[in-house]
């Protein structure tokens, strides 16, 4: 074996990509992409989107941050509220890192270009890519006919116990050229983890994304999540989840790399009364290879970064080099 330096895509947000990235970032011989959904109506983001006409900046931030040179001390800064009596009240509540961002996308015209310079502020060690920098917002359609809009909409819908049946971006959004461009040189792509209809998904139903993983010669890899997430969701598995992909993408996923650690029975109560329980892997395709390891040692429902990692090289070792 010859070792050289691979580029790995990464699609996803919320807080399950950071937790990937933070731990391949360390691995010299990774170059790593995150190509992030810039979908988000809720929160800071979702407000700065409404009143600056922005794209919304946290799960992009998010990611940044994790690569960057000095994670620990960027989110202490970052990811600050400044306080809701702050002297301009319309500022209040937002993260530093937000409204950084938004003031250099403000500033450049370009949101691709504010994101390039964020990550050259942070040192990152990897590149941060929208998918999108069209506005779009996501939508749902639920097994009881009910249509809902927006991430934090959809997400509650389903939560409440309407399992969705259908799901697609309004407006269709476009990918970026740049990202299209660069998708079609990665070596690998890594889906996940992450929200699975509100995170993952959203950045595989831009227009263009099918097209240039098709022309992505590696390896598709899901990273399946630790637990499902909500009533809607209540009996998915993994395998539904690479049944999704396959239909959205329209190619095999070919790796799946899933949870096996047992967790006290106390902590899975307390997820239990969220509804939420440990994902069951399902049924695969005979043509996708299962890759099982204990990744959930905290007290919270987070991959192990260090095992996470060493789990995604060894697939990537023996898949691509």
């Amino acid at each position: 074996m010859r070792l050289r330096q691979l580029d790995i895509g990464c699609f996803g947000g919320g807080t399950g990509l950071p937790s990937l990235l933070g731990g391949l970032k360390r691995n010299p011989w990774l170059r790593l992409n995150a190509i992030v959904t810039t979908f988000d109506r809720g929160g800071s983001s979702g407000q700065l989107r409404d009143e600056l006409g922005v794209l919304p900046p946290g799960d992009v931030l998010r990611c940044a941050l994790a690569l960057s040179r000095n994670e620990g001390e960027a989110r202490r800064v970052l990811l600050a509220r400044l306080p809701t009596m702050f002297e301009h009240k319309k500022l209040g509540g937002h993260t530093g890192g937000n409204l950084l961002l938004s003031m250099m996308e403000q500033y450049s015209g370009d949101f691709l270009a504010a994101v390039d310079g964020l990550r050259a502020l942070l040192g990152c060690q990897g590149r941060v890519w929208p998918v999108s920098v069209t506005r779009a917002s996501l939508c749902a359609e639920h097994a009881d006919g009910h249509m809902s809009r927006g991430e934090v909409e959809v997400d509650a819908w389903q939560t409440a116990g309407h399992a969705i049946e259908r799901i697609w971006l309004e407006p269709p959004a476009v990918i970026h050229p740049a990202v299209a461009a660069a998708v079609r040189t990665f070596d690998a792509v890594i889906i996940g983890p992450g929200s699975f209809f509100t995170s993952l998904m959203p950045t595989l139903l831009v227009d263009g994304v099918r097209e240039a993983l098709h022309a992505m010669p590696g390896p598709i890899v899901f990273v399946s999540n630790l637990l499902t997430e909500g009533l809607g969701m209540k009996d998915f598995t993994a395998g539904d989840a690479v049944a999704w992909l396959e239909r959205t993408i329209e190619r095999p996923v070919d790796l799946v790399v899933f949870n096996t650690a047992r967790l006290p029975s106390a902590l899975l109560a307390s997820y239990a009364r969220e509804n939420k329980q440990p994902l069951a892997l399902g049924t695969l395709p005979a043509h996708t290879t299962l890759v099982e390891a204990p990744l959930w040692t905290r007290e919270i429902a987070r991959h192990d970064r260090p095992r996470l990692s060493h789990a995604v090289w060894s697939v990537l070792s023996t898949r691509v080099l």
